[in-house]
């Protein structure tokens, strides 16, 4: 379980297929915390550690995490958002994140508007996952608040914070993007799927 407040910024090292598994190494000041078979969130993607050395630890993604999420994309240097499973008693500062990305989300506008950033998302929404004005969002594994929430389309307002110390700085037009829809939300949605 997680909250989607990024803890630190990891960058991709290694990428090396293994039939359909793609192991990934991750250079980062938490890699030294760290403890195999601990679960840590990649871009909102919780993966397993398998080994350790030094500042650099490394997971490994399925083909099932490789056809959902955006890790399938990744390239070597690029920047993702780490956050480690929360503890039992630690405040919920964001919301509470599984680590299951639902779907992926292409980023169709970036506006700076004086002292933060507005982002929007289109993503497929025939499969089902909703937004709500003002509900809660993991873009990335970044816990976020909708606004401007459609049918397929949302949009979120990044303060200078979060830009700074998340990869939102690295997102522009055509980037794609892990999303992980409210927990909540998503049964509400299947209940009442389910009454039609």
């Amino acid at each position: 379980m997680f909250t989607g407040i990024i803890e630190t910024l990891g960058r991709v090292t290694n990428l090396k297929y293994e039939l359909n598994n793609l192991h990934i190494t991750i250079e980062s000041s938490i890699a030294n915390e760290l403890k195999i078979d601990q679960s840590v969130a990649h871009n909102g993607v919780c993966l397993t550690v398998i080994n350790i050395n030094d500042n650099c630890y490394t997971v490994t993604a399925i083909k099932e995490t490789l056809d959902k999420t955006n890790i399938g994309r990744l390239e070597i240097s690029n920047v993702i958002n780490l956050e480690r499973a929360m503890k039992l008693g630690d405040r919920l500062d964001g919301h509470i994140v599984q680590g299951h990305v639902d779907q992926t989300a292409e980023c169709v506008h970036v506006e700076e508007t004086q002292g933060s950033w507005l982002y929007t998302f289109n993503y497929d929404s025939l499969l089902n996952n909703i937004t709500i004005e003002k509900g809660s969002i993991t873009v990335n594994g970044v816990s976020l608040t909708v606004v401007n929430s459609k049918r397929d389309r949302f949009s979120v307002a990044i303060i200078p914070y979060t830009y700074e110390h998340t990869n939102f700085k690295t997102f522009k037009i055509g980037s794609i993007v892990n999303l992980e829809f409210d927990v909540i939300g998503k049964y509400v949605s299947r209940l009442n799927a389910l009454k039609n």
